[in-house]
């Protein structure tokens, strides 16, 4: 089971009603809420690309973990391959594709950790094992056997074996603050909707475009 973040702002959608929509975050909302009661599994999945100082670029899931007014949540080992990529060039584009509603959702936007009390409080919310396991795991790093890290799964265990478990130094999370957010929705003959919202000046208002499918 995972924990989906709280929803926020929703506003009740008919399909095709999105085009209408000033507010990109209220939509996100509203479709994140209609995800969560369609989806199999994961409506909180996404896709996070980033890229290296080598300028090659990197893909891989992970899973939403909060979202507000200040951007969209996760959480990583630090020493994983996306956060050095992240503390590199922090900017990253988002993915969010939710098959059983036909509809995705692309972000794009600045990156920047979130603090320690985010961090500690979101980590005390983790089942225990998972807990252990962010321990236990040295995250992209070369890994000789299965057995090996079962073993440091063990060893953490030992060492922890009751009370409340501390968050690992090496753990914590990064924000995507957004500067524009693209919705798509299926529609027959690939005669698809789409539009995209993009901050403008420094107000950072939302200006809404809608584009060809």
């Amino acid at each position: 089971m995972t924990d989906t973040p709280a929803i926020q702002q929703s506003e009740p959608l008919r399909n095709g009603d999105f085009t209408e929509s000033s507010e990109p975050l209220a939509l996100f909302a509203a479709w994140l809420k209609e995800a969560t009661q369609s989806e199999p599994n994961d409506p909180n999945a996404m896709a996070i690309a980033t890229a290296g100082s080598d300028g090659f670029p990197d893909v891989r899931m992970v899973l939403l973990k909060g979202f507000d007014s200040q951007g969209f949540v996760f959480y990583t080992n630090l020493d994983s391959a996306k956060a050095r990529e992240l503390k590199e060039r922090p900017e990253a584009a988002l993915l969010f594709h939710w098959k059983s509603l036909r509809r995705q959702v692309r972000i794009r936007g600045h990156v920047e950790p979130v603090t320690d009390a985010e961090a500690d409080a979101y980590f005390a919310t983790r089942p225990r094992l998972a807990q252990i396991g962010a321990w236990a795991s040295k995250q992209s790093a070369p890994l000789e056997s299965r057995l090996a890290f079962e073993k440091a799964v063990a060893q953490v265990t030992a060492r922890y074996p009751l009370g409340t478990i501390p968050r690992p130094p090496f753990w914590s999370g990064f924000r995507v603050v957004p500067i524009s957010l693209e919705f798509w929705h299926d529609r027959p003959f690939r005669l698809h909707d789409r539009i995209v919202f993009a901050q403008s000046g420094d107000n950072k208002t939302w200006t809404k475009t809608r584009l060809y499918p």
